[in-house]
């Protein structure tokens, strides 16, 4: 059975969910899933983890993302993105100096409220559904990290171009959102293009028409522990690597020379687990062999 993450470059108007049942088919694989929503109109770096590899994908969404985002200033719409319903236009007479400087209170830990256009549940209830049905309901901020905020273009009188890395849990639109506040002329994102996610970048990604034509589709399947690149790696022997298999603490004849995660591999160099490191005590946090 194929097991292994296949990094896929999303095209829009495919839902993440999309991908992920055209692959089911074409793998023959039920286990599949993703690390990181991107919305149908966003493309770009979307991972998903096939087989056994679908056991890292708790561990995939928590790094940081990188997106080039279009930016609208000058219009407002329920959605926070130019697929949405219009709700305010303004005229524009931004500079790239304003906007740098505007750029500048966004970069670093920021409070920001959800869009209701989201999938975040209130009480139970998922906030796009409430928002479909014209309902609108308070949002606690929530604190997000954004590492790295540049201008790179200019496309227009109203369009520009952002280069964003963020940490998880970020909207790009809901950025675009409140940069076009601060502004006071209001905006949203016109595009989406995420260009790296789970330590990804576009360069590991393939089409789902790649795919499709592949005479061999597993061959294009990273190793589960690509993932895990890196973290150090520990060999075990057969002794001790027939505990690891057997969900036991594992005690070193030696300590490694490092603590914390570690890639752990048996003799034959298969990879078995992601484990914990402590002196010479050895524990799995996740195990990836065959049974």
């Amino acid at each position: 059975m194929p097991n292994g993450i296949i990094v896929i470059d999303k095209q829009s108007d495919w839902t993440s969910m999309d991908v992920c049942a055209k692959l089911r088919g074409i793998f023959r694989e039920k286990r599949i899933g993703h690390a990181g929503t991107l919305d149908p109109m966003a493309t770009g770096v979307l991972p998903v983890f096939v087989g056994r590899a679908t056991r890292a994908v708790e561990f995939a969404g928590e790094g940081e993302k990188e997106y080039v985002a279009g930016l609208r200033l000058g219009l407002v719409t329920n959605t926070q993105d130019t697929s949405g319903e219009v709700l305010e236009e303004h005229p524009v007479s931004v500079t790239e100096e304003a906007l740098e400087q505007a750029l500048e209170q966004f970069r670093g830990e920021i409070q920001q409220v959800p869009p209701m256009y989201s999938a975040i549940k209130i009480n139970g209830k998922k906030l796009y559904e409430l928002a479909r049905k014209g309902r609108e309901v308070e949002r606690p901020a929530r604190t997000v990290t954004i590492h790295a905020l540049t201008l790179e273009s200019r496309e227009g009188e109203a369009d520009f171009t952002l280069r964003v890395r963020c940490s998880k849990g970020t909207y790009v639109r809901t950025l675009c959102h409140d940069i076009g506040q601060a502004l006071g002329c209001g905006g949203c994102m016109s595009s989406l293009r995420r260009t790296m996610a789970a330590g990804f970048i576009l360069e590991d990604a393939v089409t789902l028409e790649e795919v499709q034509k592949a005479e061999d589709p597993a061959a294009l399947l990273l190793p589960v522990d690509a993932y895990f690149a890196g973290r150090p790696m520990l060999i075990l022997p057969a002794d001790l690597e027939k505990k690891v298999r057997n969900g036991m603490t594992v005690i070193l004849p030696q300590s490694p020379g490092f603590s914390g995660e570690c890639r752990v591999y048996g003799e034959n160099k298969e990879f078995l687990a992601l484990s914990r490191v402590n002196g010479k005590k050895l524990e799995t946090i996740k195990s990836f062999f065959s049974v």
